[in-house]
């Protein structure tokens, strides 16, 4: 999962440039890696316990994003107020400790396909949200959401057969809750002008959050780093430098120099990308509960989507 989308309440910037070979480039490693991070997440809880590795991962992406303001804007880049740092460090729970640490550990009995389209039902929380508040939705957006829900219905249904751990597919759920409120949190908090350190202490503090949690759920007993396997290793790894890092910073630059509805398109290809990476390389079931409720799900975030970029 990431540290932001374009359907959050933030503004873009109202000036784009034209799409480029550079914006395409930016926005297929937005696709592919950000669609990937699924697979990598699976492939890493195979040996490495979920709130530990994931705390171990945010907290090296942060202190490099860090590291990378600090040199490419200065260290005055990294200075923040007392109450921006509360809010980055709130927004870093909700994101990364509870919408990704939850789908770090759900990922252990879930698989990585069925797990990325439960996390594609986020546009739709974050417009439950903006309505809870007396905002009032277009009538095709909340159609869309209705149609999600429905997706939604159909996505648990392996949970309900026990053909996956029902417990895996609600802990998403609620993770996609957090995530949608963390971003609709980040949209009405004092944060810091540069959207890269914003990101960096987020992720530190989700990072530690992950550590933290992970001590007290004991997943430090008996460990034994001798016998993670060298895939887990490799997937922590780009997971880090790739997922956190560099489609990060691909996303950000896309936000500024690309239409916010040709950037707005990741959130229903990232989950097809990681339906057929995790069938591809994982072996996972294509079940008819995951084609049918996954199609109804991004067809739904599709219409949201669409619906939202012309307001």
């Amino acid at each position: 999962m990431r540290t932001s989308t374009p359907v959050d309440g933030k503004a873009a910037p109202a000036s784009r440039g034209a799409i480029t070979g550079a914006v395409w480039i930016a926005l297929a490693l937005v696709y592919v890696v950000w669609g990937s991070t699924y697979l990598g997440i699976r492939i890493v809880v195979e040996t490495m316990p979920p709130f530990l590795s994931a705390g171990a991962r945010f907290i090296t992406a942060g202190l490099l994003l860090a590291a990378a303001v600090a040199w490419r804007y200065g260290p005055a880049a990294l200075k923040a107020t007392r109450a921006q740092l509360g809010s980055e460090v709130l927004v870093g729970l909700l994101l990364i400790l509870g919408g990704n640490g939850l789908v770090v550990l759900a990922e252990t009995s879930v698989p990585s396909g069925l797990a990325a389209l439960l996390v594609a039902a986020v546009p739709m929380w974050l417009v439950v949200l903006r309505a809870s508040t007396g905002d009032r939705p277009p009538l095709r957006t909340l159609g869309g959401v209705l149609v999600g829900l429905a997706g939604l219905a159909v996505l648990t249904s392996p949970g309900l057969s026990g053909t996956v751990r029902l417990s895996g597919v609600l802990l998403i759920v609620v993770a996609s809750v957090l995530w949608s409120l963390g971003s609709f949190s980040a949209s009405k908090l004092p944060l810091p002008g540069n959207p890269f350190t914003g990101s960096a202490y987020q992720m530190l503090a989700g990072g530690v959050g992950g550590v933290v949690v992970g001590l007290l759920r004991g997943e430090h007993r008996g460990l034994d780093p001798a016998a993670f396997s060298t895939a887990s290793w490799l997937a922590l790894g780009y997971l880090v430098l790739f997922g956190s890092l560099v489609a990060f910073t691909a996303y950000v630059w896309l936000l500024q120099a690309a239409p916010l509805s040709l950037v707005a398109t990741y959130a229903y290809v990232n989950p097809v990308v990681a339906v057929a990476l995790g069938a591809l390389i994982l072996d996972e079931a294509l079940t008819w509960p995951i084609v049918v409720g996954g199609a109804i799900v991004v067809a739904a975030v599709g219409v949201i989507v669409s619906t939202e970029r012309k307001k």
